[in-house]
């Protein structure tokens, strides 16, 4: 019935597969037919009312299914099988005095990987399990190359990541962090339309760099001859929405980063980017919480989500959505572990960093020298859901400035897992403001700041127009569903993630 695990290497087991086409195709069985139709899951087969009874009867109800073998256990005259699709897993009895001798001596030609139609009654075994018994078998397509073996799956991680294919149907956990992703994402899209926010799109390739601080990937258009960048951030565009006077945007997408690989980086990424006219950044920290508690119990199915656990004997931590999220200000928060440090001396604070081993540049404003020493001292500890507050001004380039200290802005960023998840603000309206921001940028990428960002005039005259009070915030989609799903890795939970060549 199956050749998995045969001696005789890869070429052989092949061969032997491509043999047993040619065999089904002689015998009426072609490999790879068109329109079959399956209107039937393993699902429907469980969820039909009414009692199975231990054999079928005449007046049973008959289903129709498809899906992939992964399972054969061949008793002679009758077969088992597990039969997997999109909703499950359903054992198969195939039995040679049911479906006559030709097409049972069929099913014997037929290989683990394979994907078949099943028609039926079902029941229930002695031993208890729901069974479908077919009456009619057909073959849908034949699988040429063997799966891994069904007990290990795909064992090598980077494997798993290159075939996401093979990964997808050998590691159900794999399968269900996908299907909890799109859960988020169905999730993410309900809580804003329930609160009046408008889904839009906006441009993935940017004549200038702007929205975030990151290096961009370029591009060039060949009719225009001109250079054009892969978005790093989509906030430009959605602020210019909100000018236009849709007062709540959003927009679910993904943006592109010229930089390293890591657990936590992947140079395409999903982001979730929303502007709320008439709001400030503390309306978005009271939306956010509602936001994550409200998919911690869509997606996990509870408040207390638990995340880690990955080594042998770690246990994982308990991350609490119920209760409020902590809020901490950057400066509060960098004199609890550095007491006495004067925070306005930029030479202070590059000190004060370089004992720690932070790898600062004295000549960097003190505000960044300042999130340098902050996130050595306090990220690995923010592992419950944590807002930072308070930004430095210079590095909150698009950000409004605090009424009450204006080298500080209305920003934060939610950290759970000592991960950054998501960032927002009080978004800066003043157009002259704006372009001194816009030309300490430029001076800075003059200065060798690969990540900074270009002079963007229009966005200034759309300022100048007019950008109601409104709040802003990015969330990260990858970094969300890490933690919604307990993956250690953003690959674990991006379909297909970008690796080296091989």
């Amino acid at each position: 019935m199956t050749d998995q695990g045969s001696a005789g290497g890869i070429d052989e087991i092949i061969r032997r597969r491509r043999e047993k086409a040619s065999r089904l195709a002689e015998q009426g069985w072609a490999s790879f037919p068109n329109g079959i139709a399956v209107p039937q899951t393993t699902e429907t087969v469980r969820a039909a009312p009414g009692e199975s009874a231990n054999q079928p009867q005449a007046d049973d109800p008959r289903f129709r299914i498809g899906g992939r073998l992964l399972a054969v256990r061949d008793g002679g005259k009758q077969m088992f099988c597990d039969l997997w699709d999109r909703d499950g897993r359903l054992q198969i009895q195939i039995r040679k005095d049911v479906i006559g001798e030709d097409d049972f001596k069929r099913c014997k030609l037929l290989d683990i990987g394979d994907i078949v139609v099943v028609e039926g009654p079902r029941f229930v075994t002695r031993r208890g399990e729901l069974t479908l018994l077919a009456e009619k078998v057909e073959l849908a397509t034949k699988s040429l190359y063997p799966l891994p073996d069904k007990h290990k799956g795909l064992v090598d991680i980077e494997q798993r990541y290159r075939q996401r294919y093979v990964d997808l149907i050998t590691n159900r956990e794999s399968r269900e962090v996908f299907v909890k992703r799109s859960k988020l994402i169905q999730y993410v899209r309900r809580f804003f339309e329930e609160r009046s926010f408008m889904e839009v799109e906006t441009p993935i390739l940017h004549s200038l760099i702007g929205g975030a601080e990151a290096k961009p990937f370029v591009t060039h258009h060949n009719a225009l001859d001109m250079d054009l960048y892969c978005r790093i951030a989509p906030e430009l565009y959605l602020k210019r929405l909100v000018v236009g006077g849709f007062e709540r945007v959003y927009e679910i997408g993904r943006n592109f980063r010229n930089e390293g690989l890591s657990t936590r980086h992947n140079p395409e990424f999903t982001m979730l980017e929303f502007y709320w006219a008439w709001a400030t950044y503390t309306d978005l920290l009271d939306l956010t919480e509602d936001l994550f508690r409200g998919a911690a119990e869509a997606v996990a199915g509870t408040l207390q989500v638990p995340y880690g656990g990955h080594e042998d004997g770690e246990a994982p931590v308990i991350l609490d959505f119920e209760k409020p999220f902590k809020r901490i200000p950057v400066r509060e928060a960098l004199l609890e572990k550095a007491p006495g440090l004067d925070l306005a001396d930029p030479g202070a604070v590059a000190a004060a960093a370089t004992e720690r081993g932070c790898k600062v540049d004295p000549k960097w404003p003190v505000g960044k020298l300042q999130m340098e020493l902050f996130e050595h001292l306090w990220e690995a500890e923010l592992v419950q859901p944590t807002f930072v507050t308070d930004f430095p001004v210079e590095v909150s380039p698009l950000s409004r400035r605090k009424d009450a200290d204006p080298s500080l802005t209305d920003r934060f960023e939610l950290y759970i897992t000592s991960k950054e998840i998501a960032n927002g603000f009080s978004e800066l309206n003043d157009p002259d403001d704006q372009r001194q921001r816009f030309k300490a940028q430029v001076e800075a990428k003059a200065q060798g700041d690969d990540q900074a960002m270009d002079y963007d005039e229009d966005y200034c005259h759309a300022l100048e127009i007019g950008l109601p009070p409104t709040a802003g915030e990015g969330v990260g989609i990858d970094r969300m569903a890490m933690v919604l799903t307990n993956s250690p890795s953003i690959r674990d939970v991006i379909l297909f993630p970008q690796m080296r060549k091989v």
